[in-house]
């Protein structure tokens, strides 16, 4: 522990401290009657105004992959591995500015509380609405083992963690585990939503301070972008390749294109973002929220850039165990170029900025196991409080099973694992979105289109190698057809739909039954105080 940087780890350990108590004191901010309720436990009481929406939607979406990863990406491979995601969150807020009030209107008209609940009423399929459920189930385990590797990373630097056994090495995560479980299953959503109030205002100062200090330490931009350059396009001794892209040559059109806009697509499937966005207390904040988020996008472009500062620094970010890992650069940078005091501070913004979206996606996921697996299959008479009580113990194992994403995945390129569940949960597109507008689409073939997506999106994940892996290795392999390399996701969803559209005009042909729609037009442009709106059960009632 001789290595361990003390200021900073008091810093650190103060604020993350303070945030965990935030955590546990969430459970009295606008407390119902009883939190024995998923849309108390799980969606805040539906409660949430614009600025608070804003916070949690922010602190849900820019996670560990925004502060660790994409930097990290920059840093090793160059813009297409990592920029991408600058364009990518300026097309997804049109996206969602386009459907997600559409979305809104209908769960608050019949109290949906998941994405696989609307595919249920809309389709009246209960094995689509299973494949939705087990989807967003998988995908968001990846995402969350990506905040627990932040976490990590940010420890490892400031000198905590083993560098023997695999189980000294990995003690950081257990502790992140414990403390991110527990306040989730007592103050469920309202935990994420207060503390992301402190995530975003560590950040945005972090973000402000690095951007003006760092260039002028480094020589400004002008050395910063030449020293990229220089790094990017010369030849590695080990491959005799350049080590990256500074900027994407014609045969990276395809990869960053198809990065971009696969990665907007998918970001609103997973069950954690639309939970952000049901918690909205009337379908404008949503609207409202899709027009200012994209302040994120700015800060996000900034963050990237900061992978290239550290190229012009030296930063050279070697673990604990004595091996290079381009995981730990921001965090290595940070603790190189500022005082301690402000390292700490900045440590402290990227391990908050991983917990609070790991609470959401444990919330959601949760919240998908509970009402689409539990309720529906097992037990279809569950009380409202019997739904919270499996959804929260169900949060614990979401985190559980992510633990052992990070065990076992390679962690020197972190940010394979949000995309790896992006090509799982982009299957899941035409059964939420293209619903939304038409039930033209037959239940069995979107299905069976979903199952052709996941099992070719799978298998060519799997194929992939890199350096440090041989499966898994990335998210990018050759395109059907046109023999360029794109990123998996969307040639998936591609083959998905073309699946899924060809069987509905089979099934139609056949007169095949379609299901019942629960649901009506004006169901998609119902708002708050609709006189229309379910009634949810009283869980407050349940208990006397």
């Amino acid at each position: 522990m001789s290595g361990v940087n003390g200021v900073a780890l008091t810093v650190l350990l103060l604020l993350f401290v303070m945030v965990a108590v935030m955590g546990f004191w969430a459970s009295r901010w606008r407390r119902p009657e009883t939190m024995d309720s998923l849309d108390e436990w799980g969606l805040g009481g539906r409660r949430f105004g614009t600025w608070v929406t804003w916070f949690l939607l922010g602190g849900d979406l820019y996670t560990a992959y925004t502060f660790i990863a994409v930097p990290a990406a920059m840093y090793g491979a160059g813009a297409v591995s990592g920029f991408f995601a600058v364009p990518y969150t300026i097309v997804l807020y049109p996206i969602i500015f386009v459907f997600m009030a559409r979305l809104w209107s209908v769960s608050h008209r019949h109290g949906y509380v998941t994405p696989a609940d609307f595919v249920r009423g809309r389709h009246g399929s209960r094995g689509l609405s299973l494949a939705v459920a087990v989807t967003g189930f998988i995908a968001t385990m990846p995402y969350i083992a990506l905040q627990l590797v932040g976490i990590q990373a940010v420890l490892e630097v400031v000198g905590i963690g083993g560098s023997g056994n695999w189980l000294a090495k990995d003690v950081p995560l257990f502790v992140a585990f414990v403390v991110l479980a527990l306040y989730t299953y007592t103050s469920g959503l309202r935990a994420p939503a207060l503390i992301a109030f402190v995530k975003d205002i560590l950040i945005y100062l972090v973000i402000i301070v690095a951007v003006i200090y760092l260039p002028s330490k480094f020589g400004g931009w002008d050395h910063i972008f030449g020293a990229a350059e220089t790094k990017m396009t010369t030849p590695s001794p080990a491959t005799g390749k350049p080590a990256g892209a500074f900027i994407p040559s014609v045969a990276q059109y395809w990869p960053y294109a198809t990065l971009a806009l696969g990665s907007a697509m998918a970001l609103f499937m997973y069950p954690h973002s639309i939970t952000a966005s049901l918690s909205a207390s009337n379908r404008n904040t949503i609207r409202r929220n899709a027009s200012i988020l994209p302040a994120y996008s700015f800060v996000l472009g900034l963050l990237a850039l900061l992978g290239w500062v550290a190229i012009a620094a030296g930063t050279k970010p070697i673990g604990l165990d004595g091996k290079p890992n381009a995981q730990l650069v921001i965090p290595q940078l940070f603790e190189d170029a500022f005082p301690s005091w402000f390292a700490g501070i900045a440590f402290a913004a990227v391990a908050i900025g991983a917990l609070v979206p790991a609470a959401i996606m444990s919330i959601a996921a949760a919240n998908t196991f509970t009402r689409n697996i539990y309720k529906e299959w097992y037990k279809p008479d569950a009380t409202p409080a019997q739904e919270a009580r499996v959804s929260k113990l169900a949060s614990l194992v979401v985190k559980a099973f992510a633990l052992v994403f990070v065990l076992l995945l390679d962690k020197q390129n972190a940010i394979n694992f949000q995309l790896l569940g992006g090509i799982w949960i982009l299957q899941t597109f035409p059964s939420i979105v293209f619903s939304l507008y038409t039930r033209w689409f037959h239940r069995w073939a979107l299905l069976i289109g979903w199952a052709v997506g996941m099992v070719y999106g799978t298998i060519k994940a799997y194929n992939v190698a890199s350096p440090t892996s041989k499966h898994f290795g990335g998210s990018v392999a050759s395109i059907e057809g046109l023999g360029q390399m794109g990123y998996i996701a969307l040639t998936a969803f591609a083959l998905n739909v073309i699946v899924a559209a060809g069987l509905t005009l089979a099934f139609r042909a056949a007169k095949t039954p379609a299901g019942t729609d629960e649901t009506e037009p004006a169901d998609y442009f119902a708002d708050a105080g609709d006189p229309r709106v379910k009634k949810l059960p009283d869980p407050a009632a349940t208990l006397k």
